[in-house]
């Protein structure tokens, strides 16, 4: 496989994680974080990270409006759940293991 083929598989991949993400407001990041160790503001700044790594200059936000396909905080208001104290002990195990 030539590396342009790779590319557009690799970005073809990106989308369809981005767009599956998008349809499934009812996992939340925290569950996420949990199982996978990265969630939807991971791939946002890896997003924004790839883009400085050009010389595109993106903030945070246009990172995180970038993957959401809105501002974040409209994202957050409307579909972020308060995490459950079962969600942050999770979270707290987790991230223990990771470091």
């Amino acid at each position: 496989m030539d590396a342009q083929t790779q590319l557009e598989l690799e970005a073809a991949a990106f989308r369809r994680l981005r767009d599956h993400l998008a349809e499934r407001t009812d996992v939340q990041n925290i569950d996420m974080m949990n199982l996978s160790g990265f969630c939807r503001n991971c791939l946002s700044r890896w997003y924004q990270e790839a883009a400085s790594e050009r010389g595109i200059e993106m903030s945070k936000d246009e990172g995180r409006e970038a993957f959401y396909g809105m501002p974040y905080s409209e994202w957050r208001d409307q579909f972020q759940t308060d995490a459950s104290d079962a969600q942050k002990a999770a979270f707290e195990i987790s991230h223990k293991q990771a470091t």
